[in-house]
């Protein structure tokens, strides 16, 4: 820690001006002489506050921006390096020995209540929040105002909701377009169109190989097939929606019986990806569907539209300050770079026997910000962390706000012209997957906003703001927390053995009963208690 000491003495007064802010707060730091730049670094920070965040990637200790923020606030940041793939696993494990972070991201919105309940949380009063978080306050009441109180528990601020305003997007449906062509197949339409079209897939050697070795689809796809029915069953929480109103657990709706049918002819047939339990993801970043990628399967709804991109699709600054056609990105380029002459094609969620159709789309309700319970410990020290918080997510100043989540202006990134509506990310830095960990940016929490960038835009452009299947209860009630994993385990189990024909069409009423017993009927009166509380129009 010494030796991080003495490189802040050192890079205090050089970082300040290099990010050629020009705020009120930050002329008033360069104004300040070497003497007192010298003799602010010789101090030691009062406050030595743990930070979590999102990370694919660690950030180091001496990381450019997190040096900015040491000097500017004068505290020490430690940033807790937990992988996000395995996040609960390990903030679970550092607060089973006793840690809890200053600064806690409860990446899933259901554990709020679980952390408060272990008394692992402080409250965050809410005038201290309107005081030294104003502009994150003032982004969620004008952007996202029905969402305002989700972060209280009997009455008292314990979590700031953060929403993402571009999940207003549903996941796309994905096709090989190359297989489609080949096969001289629309894209489907109905129910009845896509049976067809997978039926093709899977027996019709659409890759020419002259193997049979491709199918329709494997269990991200399926989220499909339950949608034209009008629920969503796999996904990483028990989906709720709105029936006769009331709120009822789509998994169990009868519907799904007919939906189960479906897969169940079509596993028998060869139709679905038989490694299909296991996922179409392998490891790695896990919006990759490698079942897609490999050529395995020609259909999926994996991943969120922008996993999805095309050499082309809209148009980008480059380096030079040009505009210039995007290039393909993450499933896309994996899967050309294994498949050159591969191409995918985006289709509307087909419909059922009713008319519904649908894809899942993820919560508007994304996470929880939170205060560890020990911060309050240490007089000043939340509002410290307050003020940091809102200066790096919700800075009114376009500089310093894209500054936080891209680096050093001039170094890591530029703006593309004078409205300092778009940006343009710096070389090498283009290039390198999540810099922003590498140096320390982005440490903050999404704050809602109007979408209006060109990728979000080119979104709009696919009607992928229809369609969408969303999670009628976005928080957590005490016997959800109690009962979800073994819940969503007895669901899945009791899914796939239907679809593979180990247990016969009729065992769906079995479990409908099993999970009831299980804690479910528990479950589903708590969740219609929340839902006619806060029922919105």
């Amino acid at each position: 820690m010494m030796e991080r000491k003495e490189l802040r003495r050192v890079t205090a007064l050089t970082l300040v001006l290099v990010m050629g802010f020009v705020s009120g707060c930050e002329m008033k730091s360069r104004l300040m002489s070497p003497i007192d730049q010298e003799h602010l670094a010789s101090v030691p920070p009062p406050y030595q506050i743990s930070w979590t965040m999102h990370q694919n990637l660690p950030v180091p200790e001496n990381a450019d921006m997190i040096r900015y923020l040491e000097d500017r606030f004068h505290v020490d940041l430690d940033m807790w390096n937990l992988e996000n793939n395995r996040y609960e696993a390990l903030i679970d494990m550092k607060l089973a020995q006793g840690a809890i972070p200053d600064l806690f991201r409860i990446r899933q919105t259901q554990d709020l209540l679980k952390y408060q309940r272990q008394g692992m949380l402080a409250e965050i009063p809410k005038e201290m929040l309107e005081k030294y978080a104003p502009n994150i306050m003032k982004a969620i009441r004008e952007f996202a105002p029905a969402y305002q109180d989700y972060g209280k528990i009997d009455g008292k601020y314990y979590g700031i909701p953060v929403i993402n305003a571009t999940n207003i997007y549903r996941i796309p449906v994905v096709y090989r377009k190359d297989w489609l062509d080949r096969l001289g197949l629309p894209v489907p339409q109905t129910l009845a169109e896509f049976e067809k079209v997978i039926y093709a897939f899977a027996n019709e050697d659409p890759d020419g190989n002259g193997r049979k070795d491709t199918y329709g689809l494997s269990i991200e796809g399926m989220n499909v097939v339950f949608g034209a029915f009008g629920q969503i069953v796999f996904a990483d929480q028990l989906y709720f929606n709105v029936k006769d109103g009331n709120l009822v657990i789509g998994a169990l709706q009868p519907e799904m019986m007919e939906a189960l049918q479906y897969l169940r002819k079509w596993y028998q047939d060869g139709v679905i990806d038989p490694e299909f339990i296991t996922g179409e993801n392998k490891g790695g970043y896990k919006h990759l569907s490698h079942a897609f990628i490999n050529g395995r399967i020609g259909m999926t709804s994996m991943g969120n539209y922008y996993h999805w991109t095309q050499n082309g699709d809209y148009m980008q600054w480059n380096t030079s300050g040009e505009e210039s056609p995007v290039e393909a990105t993450f499933n896309v380029k994996e899967l050309t770079a294994k498949h050159p002459q591969a191409r995918i094609q985006f289709g509307q969620p087909f419909s059922g026997p009713d008319g519904k159709r649908g894809s899942k789309a993820y919560d508007m309700l994304m996470s929880f910000t939170a205060i560890g319970a020990n911060a309050v410990k240490e007089p000043g020290k939340m509002e410290m962390i307050l003020s940091i918080l809102d200066y790096v997510s919700a800075n009114p100043d376009p500089d310093i706000r894209t500054s936080m989540i891209q680096g050093v202006q001039g170094k890591h990134w530029k703006w593309a012209d004078d409205t300092k509506k778009d940006f343009i990310v710096l070389p090498p830095y283009e290039n390198m997957f999540s810099y922003q960990n590498k140096i320390g940016a982005n440490i903050g929490m999404v704050v809602p906003s109007k979408p209006t960038a060109r990728r979000e835009q080119w979104a709009s452009t696919l009607g992928l703001e229809q369609d969408g299947i969303y999670n009628a209860l976005e928080i957590a009630t005490p016997s959800l927390i109690k009962n979800r994993t073994e819940l969503t385990k007895l669901k899945n189990a009791a899914y796939f053995s239907i679809i593979t024909g180990e247990k016969p069409l009729e065992h769906f009423n079995d479990f409908v009963e099993q999970f009831m017993a299980a804690g479910g009927a528990q479950v589903l009166q708590e969740a219609n208690e929340w839902y006619h509380q806060h029922a919105r129009e």
